[in-house]
């Protein structure tokens, strides 16, 4: 995202420290015991299941790859745990499955989260009123991501999005 690479490359030429590395903290050891529980999704697809309590389980999962296993940002972990939160969100809500998979990828430059349901049904991004109670998860994944989309499955599709990183 644009707007992403302009925030830490003007950190960058303010002289700004990089990101702290990993700290512990309650939160840190929550992601750390939500690892341990169900997975890692840097290492392969998580199985969690289809639960609104499992939103805060995927958001510690994706917290805990972003900033301990691959030290990036304190601000693109947390676009990516928001946008996780989002793909989550719709995929307990819309689908009416039992469970659902959270996968996180590295690639040079950049991050791809996939989100991955039974559910042939594809998401839609729709236009948003100021007033509106819900419809803007989609959204803010079109504004924070690069590059998002959905792959149709034999049984079902796997909804994605990419951010770059700073390295290239």
């Amino acid at each position: 995202m644009a707007g992403l690479d302009e925030v830490e490359h003007s950190r960058r030429r303010a002289g700004a420290v990089a990101a702290a590395p990993w700290a512990p903290s309650v939160e840190g050891e929550r992601a750390l015991k939500a690892v341990e529980l169900y997975g890692n999704p840097a290492v392969g697809e998580v199985c969690l299941p289809s639960r609104p309590e499992s939103a805060a389980t995927a958001r510690r999962l994706a917290q805990s790859v972003m900033l301990r296993q691959w030290g990036l940002s304190a601000l693109m972990s947390e676009h990516v745990v928001l946008l996780v939160s989002e793909l989550v969100g719709n995929a307990v809500r819309h689908t009416g499955a039992r469970t659902f998979g959270l996968r996180m990828l590295r690639g040079r430059g950049r991050v791809r989260i996939e989100v991955r349901d039974p559910s042939r049904g594809l998401p839609c991004l729709l236009p948003v009123q100021e007033l509106d109670e819900s419809g803007r998860g989609l959204m803010l994944v079109d504004k924070l991501s690069d590059r998002w989309g959905v792959d149709l499955l034999p049984y079902g599709k796997t909804t994605w999005f990419e951010m770059r990183t700073a390295e290239r």
